[in-house]
């Protein structure tokens, strides 16, 4: 009889499987509840790990805060700031594993353009907690053909980088560089796609309630329910963590970007950093994305009340990001200049209670409770390799190896900025080695190499690979977390058609 083995292809005949072994009473030695980037990070731990694992997620990969970030994987400057050097050091290590070996292809080393404070002491603080952050980048083993070194340029060099910089009151500026994702929902799903590949059942649309150390109730969107025994059980919902661990105190913090035309910034080929005045280790960014709109951000704002499933970005809050990077600009933004806006929310763990949320630590939590399950939340995005490895580690597993993924390439692993002739530079960068097999779907079809809509970058070929191969379910799927064409309302009104006709024509 022959051996199945399996892909990394995840797509609604596989969800189906897996649901019917699952249901039909399989239990393996992991169920992870959770489809965020730690929920896929620790599934990927543990089947690296040759343990049986299963996940599972009320909506969709990345579906919460995962897909919400400023899509940086930073090495801690911020927490150098903050005197916090233990999350800095993590940072700095994680940054370099998923830059140099785990997801080198969906990286980029983008420079952040820092006007010097007029201020001499100020300046001075500046300098050194750059050279700080470079000597953490150096004893994280990152290369500098990877990051190069920060330093101190002329306001006409700054401006070279950031043409919308107003340089008359400025005498220069620092440039440091970090690491960007093309997208944070994509390393989400090539985490669990990686996962899938060793094994791993990745369960979308199926809610757990009734968690405990031994297995969920779970119910599925077409109206089924079962229990889901497991050897060992660990919840990975970020800032919805409470609802099925009461003992877990979270403090959901509100994090609002504003999407800026390109043009307001000059095209800018790199991020400009402003700190935030009388706040220390505070700073608000715009960050040029390879073919969208300028990121623009962060709030740091405790969310009260009810954790919503989409949060969104109050007026208020985009007002404060203009507010703050207007003084740099030659000519103030406004919102004429927005193209979009979206907001997450950070699990923190504990209260903030009279502290800001800006000034609580990003460190993560893992613990066990008495009925034999783990709970892990905290934390941030860059480091949710280590956050899996301590969660699965925790679960004490005598048959399970140390952890390997931290050298363990995703799916389409290559290094950053090769370009192959024919393939669309699009393609290799989100797909990196799978790139042309995403391009092939439009073997019999050369039109799925047209753009979905005039005026937006997504091909239809990513389209077709979302449903066949990234777990997408139905349009939504598609294009709020495998294409993020959502992001901007003009662009999803556009493309909606032309993608919902490719996602019922692939199925």
């Amino acid at each position: 009889m022959a051996v199945s083995v399996p892909t990394p292809d995840l797509d609604a005949r596989r969800r189906d499987r897996d649901l019917e072994t699952l249901a039909g009473g399989h239990v393996p030695d992991v169920l992870v509840v959770g489809g965020g980037i730690t929920g896929c990070g620790i599934a990927l731990d543990a089947a690296s790990r040759g343990l049986d694992v299963a996940l599972v997620e009320a909506h969709d990969l990345a579906f919460g805060t995962s897909r919400w970030s400023s899509k940086l994987v930073h090495g801690g400057l911020r927490y150098l700031a903050h005197g916090d050097v233990g999350v800095a050091w993590e940072s700095a290590i994680e940054r370099s594993r998923l830059m140099t070996a785990i997801a080198p292809h969906l990286i980029r080393a983008l420079p952040h353009v820092m006007p010097l404070d007029p201020d001499r002491r100020q300046r001075a603080l500046v300098r050194a907690g750059l050279r700080a952050a470079d000597l953490l980048r150096a004893s994280a083993g990152t290369p500098r053909r990877v990051l190069p070194r920060p330093r101190t340029v002329s306001a006409a060099d700054a401006a070279r980088l950031v043409p919308g910089l107003a340089t008359e009151s400025i005498d220069g500026a620092t440039v440091h560089w970090d690491g960007q994702l093309v997208d944070d929902a994509r390393l989400t799903v090539s985490v669990a796609r990686t996962a899938a590949r060793l094994g791993a059942r990745i369960l979308t649309r199926a809610r757990a309630t009734d968690v405990t150390g031994d297995g969920a109730r779970i119910a599925t969107a077409s109206g089924e329910s079962f229990d889901l025994r497991a050897r060992h059980v660990v919840i990975a919902t970020g800032v919805w963590t409470s609802t099925l661990d009461p003992q877990t105190q979270i403090t959901a913090s509100r994090g609002s970007h504003a999407l800026l035309r390109p043009q307001a910034l000059g095209f800018p080929r790199a991020a400009l950093t402003v700190p935030v005045a009388g706040e220390r280790g505070r700073y608000v960014f715009a960050l040029p994305t390879l073919d969208g709109p300028v990121i623009a951000g962060i709030t740091d704002e405790p969310e009260p009340g009810a954790i919503p499933d989409v949060p969104t970005a109050p007026e208020v809050d985009i007002a404060w990001i203009l507010a703050q990077l207007s003084p740099a600009l030659i000519h103030p933004l406004s919102e004429a200049d927005v193209v979009g806006t979206y907001a997450g929310l950070r699990p923190l763990v504990g209260t903030a209670a009279d502290t800001a949320t800006a000034d609580v630590s990003r460190k993560h939590l893992v613990e066990r409770r008495p009925d034999g399950h783990v709970v892990v939340t905290g934390g941030k995005l860059t480091t949710y390799r280590r956050m899996a490895q301590d969660a699965v580690d925790a679960l004490d597993i005598a048959s399970a190896g140390p952890s390997v993924t931290a050298r363990l390439p995703l799916v389409g692993a290559q290094p950053w900025g090769i370009t192959v002739a024919g393939i669309p530079r699009r393609l290799i960068e989100r797909y990196g080695s799978e790139a042309a097999r995403v391009m092939e779907y439009a073997t019999d079809e050369p039109d799925l190499l047209d753009p979905v809509a005039p005026g937006v970058p997504t091909l239809g070929v990513e389209v077709v690979h979302a449903v066949r191969c990234e777990g997408a379910l139905d349009v939504d799927d598609v294009m709020q977390r495998r294409t993020r064409l959502s992001l901007v309302a003009e662009d999803a009104d556009r493309a909606r058609p032309r993608v919902a006709h490719i996602v019922e024509s692939t199925r």
